[in-house]
């Protein structure tokens, strides 16, 4: 079965954080947590309100480093568009297999958010790792390499147990 493509989760979710990191103002509650390996560094969001009060913390490490340093707001968050703002998306359905790693020569970002926005009658949740892709060429071919040795997702919406799409 062929793998399911993400452009409009993606899509979505791009702006979504934008207003999270400009105007948080419009949101009643949030727990974001992103964690995106590219070109062998790391960028890692968290952020979450509650009860009125913000805790954030952004964080990387560079390629080749085991040290952790503390990222300002705006480079964490523009590092995570530059990720959803590839040109194709690919999530995986389930944990990875024991042994199983993801080619590092591909970006993937695992993302777990809950949000609620002031007024809306409940809160959405999202629960996902995505890897990027230059296009949906790149996206397939990768696929097809990986076989049956990575569990992609191939259906819409993602609804496993811990990972899913939104709900």
């Amino acid at each position: 079965m062929p793998p399911a493509l993400h452009p409009d989760l993606t899509a979505s979710l791009r702006p979504l954080l934008t207003e999270l990191h400009h105007t948080p103002d419009l949101f009643q509650t949030w727990d974001a947590h992103l964690e995106l390996v590219a070109a062998g560094g790391l960028v890692v969001v968290k952020s979450k309100r509650a009860k009125g009060l913000v805790d954030s913390l952004f964080w990387g490490r560079a390629p080749n480093s085991q040290e952790n340093k503390q990222l300002p707001e705006a480079t964490a968050f523009a590092a995570i568009d530059r990720f959803l703002g590839l040109g194709a998306h690919l999530a995986l359905s389930d944990a990875l297999p024991e042994g199983a790693l993801l080619d590092a020569a591909y970006p993937h970002c695992a993302v777990k958010m809950n949000y609620r926005k002031k007024g809306a009658p409940k809160a959405k949740s999202l629960s996902m790792i995505l890897i990027g892709f230059n296009d949906e060429g790149d996206a397939l071919a990768y696929a097809e390499r990986a076989g049956t040795s990575l569990p992609l997702g191939t259906s819409r919406p993602l609804m496993g147990d811990k990972l899913h799409e939104w709900r």
